[in-house]
């Protein structure tokens, strides 16, 4: 089982970032995907999730409008664009996945190492 996130970096306020996750280790296209993030000194949480067919997606209200997940089954990857980017968007990024779409996105307890996005003038 392997996730590794790419495409984080230093932007500006109001710039964009697309992430990257490429997964291996299980059937990508059976499973639901989510981006998560942690900021220094917060928990985890879940910024978006995709159904494993890309029919149904959802956002935390606090990247909604901005933010937008995608997948791709044929590349084993799902992709977090984020536009409008603020500083309170830096945090690590992390991918994960789950049986159902309603799940706890924690596939075998694994985290990959993240990407780490970081929004500054």
């Amino acid at each position: 089982l392997q996730f590794v996130e790419s495409g984080g970096g230093l932007v500006q306020p109001g710039g964009s970032l697309r992430l990257s996750c490429a997964a291996s280790g299980f059937t990508f296209s059976g499973y639901a995907m989510s981006w998560h993030r942690q900021a220094p000194g917060k928990e985890r949480e879940l910024v978006a999730k995709i159904s494993s067919g890309g029919g149904m997606k959802n956002y935390a209200d606090s990247v909604k409008g901005r933010f937008t997940i995608s997948r791709d089954n044929a590349k084993n990857t799902v992709y977090l664009q984020m536009n409008s980017l603020k500083p309170e968007d830096t945090a690590v990024y992390y991918c994960n996945a789950d049986q159902t779409y309603y799940g706890v996105f924690n596939l075998r307890g694994y985290w990959g190492q993240g990407t780490q996005v970081t929004v500054s003038s």
